[in-house]
């Protein structure tokens, strides 16, 4: 069977099964639900750094409380390589149910951390503690909601679904974050939410896992990873995902992939933490707007997310996803610090211009990295995908994601912030250029891989993996021929 007739027998993209749209449908929500569960912290920063990280200033507060999700960050990749290895091997879906009910669990369980005043230092060491674990398991969630959706859809649909996935279910993430911040905030008074209040922002994490594992009722397991299992069983050329460790991805023909991947995620989740991730955080201590006001600009700005991913996402399956990223990336080296800094200046009480800016810098810093779960999909074969696509990701999120802490401890006081922001976008819109500009184009590149899964021997030298009993030479061929 020829490669073209492989592809021809898959479904057709006018005519998608239910199948495919419920597993998409349950990777957005799966990773809207557990971005939901990360981003609540940027909401209640404020009351967090008093109540469990107080400081003599409110700066270092916030730091502290940044430093606390940049803590959740760092495990991130060991949750990705742990569970992304498990998903390899066991299937997407089974691991997807473990992780996002950890996330949730996790997440409702700061909302019980007793406050410093009550219980000393060991406070911070709990809620750290915490943060840690729920880290680990949404390191495990990308190695499901970033596979299984576009290995279900046709091909044509799969830079759509990575924009709506990656980039659509952060901004549903943020949304839902902020929905509830207005919520919460029109019940309790100013005082109540800083003493107590912000408890209920935690507790409303367990209802996003209760409907997340509700939607994966429907769901039925990746078509491509069925297929690498059986194909593996009946075609000893077909690499079998019950053998690969993880050295097969950070060593020989993937070792060069991997690191030019982490540079990739680590410049486009600059680019989303410095802007949508430090928003509620520039918009409450550095500009003071109202808190009511401040979680209605929030909103729209996390809904302009999602229409700014998916566009962009569906850009990349038509002129191709190093193009988009180039094009993006290119526009964002001037909008971005341009876009910051003035609306660091605008008068607080002014909501439609706050509005304007606000949207304006959501849609072209969540545009930039829409295309890059996609991208990292067809840097890899099926049986790596799930631990390759998670660890990249995590990886270089967790480099971008870290940048905001160190905003906040370069910037003497509140003024500096905006300031040091602009000087961070810029450098890191620079690395995503740089490291998408040495990347190949990948669109097409995962049909390639798929046909190794169902067994096709012409596909196998480009797509074969280091195993134990691959030859030095083999690995040679492999790196020259996916780098």
């Amino acid at each position: 069977m020829s490669q073209q007739q492989h592809r021809q027998s898959g479904p057709e993209d006018h005519s998608p099964s239910r199948a495919p749209l419920a597993a998409a449908f349950a990777s957005v929500a799966g990773w809207s639900f557990d971005l939901f569960d990360l981003f609540i912290l940027l909401y209640v920063a404020g009351p967090v750094g008093k109540q469990i990280f107080p400081a003599h200033s409110q700066t270092l507060s916030l730091a502290a409380v940044f430093a606390s999700f940049a803590v959740s960050i760092l495990m991130r990749p060991a949750g990705a390589a742990f569970f992304g290895e498990l998903a390899d091997r066991k299937g997407r879906k089974t691991i997807m149910v473990t992780v996002l009910a950890g996330v949730g669990v996790s997440t409702a369980a700061m909302g019980l951390v007793p406050t410093y005043a009550a219980i000393g230092f060991l406070s911070p060491i709990i809620f750290l503690a915490l943060r840690i674990i729920q880290g680990l398991f949404v390191g495990g969630v990308t190695a499901t909601t970033h596979t299984l959706g576009t290995e279900s859809v046709a091909p044509r649909w799969r830079g759509l679904m990575s924009g709506l996935i990656g980039g659509g279910g952060a901004g549903l993430g943020a949304a839902m974050a902020s929905v509830v911040f207005i919520v919460v905030t029109s019940i309790y008074s100013d005082a109540a939410f800083e003493a107590h209040g912000w408890r209920v922002m935690f507790f409303s994490g367990l209802l996003g896992a209760v409907l997340s594992l509700f939607v994966l009722m429907k769901v039925e397991e990746s078509p491509l990873w069925h297929e690498q299992q059986a194909a593996a069983k009946i075609n000893p050329a077909v690499v079998d995902p019950q053998r690969t460790r993880f050295r097969d991805l950070a060593t020989g023909g993937y070792r060069k992939i991997l690191i030019i991947n982490i540079a990739v995620a680590a410049g486009a989740g600059a680019q989303y933490y410095l802007t949508s991730g430090f928003l509620p955080t520039l918009l409450g201590s550095v500009i003071k707007m109202p808190a009511s006001s401040r979680g209605e600009v929030l909103l729209v700005a996390s809904l302009v997310v999602v229409v700014s991913a998916t566009l962009a996402g569906e850009l990349s399956e038509r002129i191709g996803r190093r193009t988009t990223m180039l094009w993006i990336g290119g526009a964002n080296l001037v909008l971005l610090p341009v876009i910051t800094l003035v609306l660091a200046k605008v008068d607080p009480g002014d909501t439609g211009t706050v509005l304007l800016f606000s949207c304006l810098l959501a849609f072209f810093a969540n545009a930039a990295y829409a295309p890059v779960m996609i991208f990292l999909n067809e840097r890899y074969p099926t049986a790596l995908r799930s631990r390759g696509t998670a660890v990249s990701w995590n990886t270089g999120f967790m480099l971008g994601g870290l940048l905001p802490t160190f905003v906040n401890l370069l910037s003497p006081g509140l003024d500096d912030v905006p300031g040091r922001l602009a000087v961070f976008l810029v450098a890191s819109v620079l690395v995503f250029l740089v490291a998408v500009w040495v990347s190949p184009e990948t669109r097409g590149d995962i049909d390639r891989k798929a046909d190794l899964a169902v067994g096709l021997e012409d596909e196998v030298p480009k797509t074969r993996l280091t195993t134990p009993h691959s030859s030095s030479s083999e690995v040679a061929d492999n790196e020259g021929t996916t780098a």
